[in-house]
């Protein structure tokens, strides 16, 4: 297993590398059937090896021999003796006539399947439909096409190989892929210290209720009747934080759904139980929905005393305000709105997109024009405080291809490196911060980062910025971005314009016609309001042809 691999056996390492991983970090979690596959596939014979992993790294689980053609791997048939031995795949698996058309091209449904017409003006899709109405039981690949000279290999082991995946990379959203890209240097990481004991999950139950709740909101997605399945969801429980977040998660999209679908009441029960961040103010729409005003109120107004975040107080406000409304009470005291600075342009039609044209438009020599949006508050945020936000902190990595640590929309990840975000943000007392943004920008250029966005942020930009934005400014956006690194990494204006003769910049927000500022764009414009920072809205209209 230690032995190096020639270059074309790439993905072979890989898996190794990923099989050594989990064995290291999760051996006491390992069942006795993973532990015998890993066990197994050390022992089997390379070319084996290696055409097993082809398999767990393509897409399904059926594989014609004719389409397993690897130079490396040398003889197809030979290297699947010892899977088939194992069980890990199987050369007999009964199949669906859909599946057979899947697996078939159009000449060859018309040379080997059971069909009771064979013109060769029919589409494929017309030779499934005729396969399909004529009812045929399930049955090997042999026995459907028996003078087709091939063989089928399905993959028998598809859900431990994805167990062994999930612990690797902690969930199931990542795949094989990512060593691929980080291989071919399509993708850098921060190389974080990961102690042999991070691992992102503890229990053999936390992987097992992983698991669930993935196949729960596949059963969501795909339309299953929530009667089958809900009442078990209900009562899933965990002592993992994070499993706990995304059964949150999973209980407030359904309650979404059950909204659509006018099944109020059932959707009040479940955002009463959730804890995810919005159910709290769905509850209310809910409640009012129903008409029952006086509960809704009560809500809005505990919720008032305490709310989760900016845009929770944004959105409570307002329903105290309806709600005080129908149900005659005294207005409440509303928040000062900020006065929007504003400005009209009327320009041609552009094929461009609205902010593009307005930026070319605004464009000058001595003051360049920038469409940013999000991306350069974030990405000088990202450079500033990049070793905070990738500190080697128990649990926050567990494998070389995390873009950003575990934890980074949590609660927790704030508190747990206030003191780390206070030292790096005192950078900005001083000019130094901007030699330390600098010397970032070229020590970690193109390495993944949840903030830093590399194809934006060209040299020129980042020393306009660093030039012409204050330290002052940069200091409460970054502290308002750690208050909600979630809701408040968005909803900065489009553009930004520097002067950097006069050494000032201003922020554009644009809006076409019809379109109005979101609450997010709102809430970013009030604090910018509130910190003096020169920020105007931009309305467009098109010259009448």
């Amino acid at each position: 297993m230690s032995r190096s691999l020639p270059p074309e056996l790439y993905y072979l390492s890989n898996f190794r590398l990923a099989l050594a991983w989990v064995s290291e970090r999760y051996g006491d979690l390992l069942s006795p059937q993973e532990q015998a596959f890993i066990e197994q596939f050390t022992a089997s014979p390379e070319p084996s090896q290696a055409l097993l992993v082809r398999m767990v790294m393509r897409k399904g689980v059926h594989f014609r021999q004719s389409k397993l053609s690897y130079s490396e791997i040398g003889d197809t048939h030979s290297a699947a003796q010892p899977l088939l031995e194992y069980g890990w795949v199987n050369d007999q698996t009964p199949l669906h006539a859909a599946e057979l058309t899947d697996l078939l091209t159009k000449d060859e449904l018309l040379a080997h399947a059971p069909l009771p017409e064979r013109r060769t003006s029919l589409k494929k899709s017309e030779l499934r439909e005729q396969l399909l109405a004529q009812e045929h039981p399930e049955q090997p690949f042999s026995t459907w096409c028996p003078n087709l000279n091939d063989r089928l290999y399905s993959l028998q082991i598809a859900e431990l190989c994805d167990r062994l995946r999930l612990m690797f990379f902690g969930n199931l959203s990542q795949d094989w892929t990512e060593f691929v890209l980080a291989d071919l240097g399509i993708y850098r990481y921060e190389q974080v210290a990961i102690s042999p004991e991070s691992r992102g999950f503890q229990s053999r139950q936390d992987i097992d209720a992983y698991i669930s709740l993935r196949n729960y909101r596949l059963q969501l997605e795909a339309g299953e009747p929530l009667s089958d399945w809900l009442p078990e969801l209900l009562t899933f429980d965990s002592a993992n934080p994070y499993l706990r977040s995304r059964h949150s998660k999973l209980l407030f999209q359904i309650g979404q759904q059950l909204e659509r679908l006018s099944e109020l009441e059932l959707a009040l029960s479940l955002y009463q139980i959730c804890g995810y961040g919005q159910a709290r103010w769905r509850l209310i729409r809910v409640l009012e929905a129903l008409q029952r005003f006086d509960e809704a109120h009560e809500y809005a107004i505990n919720f008032s005393q305490q709310p989760h975040d900016d845009e929770e107080s944004q959105r409570l406000e307002r329903a105290l305000s309806r709600l005080q409304r129908k149900l005659g009470l005294p207005a409440p005291r509303r928040s000062r709105a900020f006065k929007e600075q504003r400005f009209d342009l009327q320009l041609p039609p552009s094929d461009e997109c609205v902010e593009v044209a307005v930026c070319e438009h605004l464009q000058q020599d001595d003051a360049p024009v920038y469409y940013v949006e999000n991306t350069l508050i974030c990405s000088l945020f990202g450079l500033l405080c990049w070793d905070v936000i990738f500190a080697p902190l128990p649990g926050a990595f567990f494998h070389p291809f995390h873009t950003g640590p575990v934890d980074l929309y949590s609660p927790e990840f704030y508190q747990q490196r206030a003191e780390l975000f206070e030292h790096s943000l005192r950078c900005l007392d001083s000019d130094d911060y901007k030699d330390l943004i600098r010397q970032r920008y070229q020590d970690k250029f193109g390495i993944q980062s949840p903030f830093v966005f590399w194809s934006v942020l060209d040299e020129t930009l980042l020393e306009l910025a660093l030039h012409c934005i204050p330290a002052e400014h940069l200091a409460a956006c970054f502290q308002r971005m750690l208050h909600d690194l979630k809701a408040n990494r968005a909803g900065m204006p489009d553009l930004i314009q520097f002067y950097p003769n006069e050494q000032r910049y201003r922020m554009i927000e644009v809006k076409g016609p019809g379109d109005r500022l979101q609450d997010n764009q709102k809430r970013w414009l009030a604090f910018a309001a509130e910190h003096g920072i020169d920020v105007e809205v931009c309305y467009v209209s098109w010259t009448p042809a």
